[in-house]
């Protein structure tokens, strides 16, 4: 028990967040609350893990985090009321079958320099012509802000399992907030059940609420109409390689792996990481992990 909540508050230190005992448990799946207490009292006795209020981290400088964690938190309500107008945008756009909250809103915290993330399934085989028209939309309507409109991650109805296995795309898959089509969300749950050996429960929310849209635009069949069979096809082949192509251009110095891992780009997937945060946040916890050696 001692070495799986020093996991997670060694993740949770990368970002400046300590947690509570509700979340160690959540996380943990752990069911008695007085077993939590204990081993992080252990913890404490032991000079590797500090407490202030009701939160728990691996720094003495605790209470300088907390007052990160607050502010962030506060910053995340102002985000979070503006999401609903956004929503019902991207749920009314072409062969877009389900959304979800990812990145930092989903955690219920926002960094001064953050922007909403958004987990984006689309109908088999037409996810590149789904992610043109939301990005020309950005482009000319939003002057390509990513304030709001953050497009780095898609996937189709048949790729619903994510590839990039370890505890960062675990916590995320686990934290993900459904917005729209809980059924097709809950599938993504289903096809990512290897998230368990890293996060056997769930990342809990205190201060977030339900967020299905309101009901969006009812003619989104007209226009993928225009899209259909063998014509559909090609477009959207033709809007893969065009987009593929800009980036190897434009990323020319990532290697082959690194390309590969940031800027994913097949049929049924599309990333668009390119300052490459998970591999930065990995490095970050497992220095942080290397020091807990002694106590596994």
């Amino acid at each position: 028990m001692e070495l799986k909540l020093l996991r997670f508050l060694c993740y949770f230190d990368v970002f400046n967040h300590p947690l509570s005992v509700r979340e160690l448990k959540a996380l943990a799946h752990e069911e008695d609350e007085k077993k939590i207490h204990a081993t992080l009292e252990t913890l404490i006795e032991k000079g590797v893990v500090f407490r202030q209020d009701d939160l728990y981290g691996i720094r003495e400088t605790i209470s300088e985090q907390i007052s990160i964690r607050n502010e962030k938190e506060d910053r995340a309500q102002s985000y979070y009321q503006k999401l609903p107008r956004y929503l019902r945008l991207i749920k009314a756009f072409p062969f877009v079958r389900g959304v979800a909250i990812s990145g930092s809103l989903s955690k219920n915290v926002m960094p001064e320099d953050g922007d909403i993330d958004y987990f984006i399934i689309t109908a088999a085989n037409r996810l590149w012509v789904c992610r043109t028209l939301l990005v020309l939309f950005k482009k000319v309507f939003l002057l390509n802000s990513r304030k709001y409109f953050c497009l780095n991650y898609f996937v189709d109805e048949n790729n619903l399992e994510i590839i990039d296995k370890n505890i960062f795309t675990a916590i995320e898959v686990k934290s993900l907030i459904t917005v729209y089509n809980s059924a097709l969300m809950n599938e993504v749950k289903q096809k990512n059940n290897w998230t368990q050996e890293f996060v056997p429960g769930q990342l809990s929310h205190s201060k977030l609420l339900p967020l299905e849209p309101k009901k969006g635009f009812t003619f989104k069949k007209i226009p993928e109409s225009f899209f259909f069979g063998g014509f559909g096809d090609r477009i959207d082949l033709f809007f893969m390689k065009k987009t593929y192509k800009r980036w190897q251009q434009k990323f020319k110095n990532f290697d082959a792996d690194k390309f590969e891992l940031t800027m994913r780009t097949n049929r049924g997937v599309s990333k668009h990481h390119p300052r490459d945060f998970q591999s930065k946040v990995l490095q970050e916890y497992q220095t942080r992990i290397d020091n807990f050696e002694p106590t596994k």
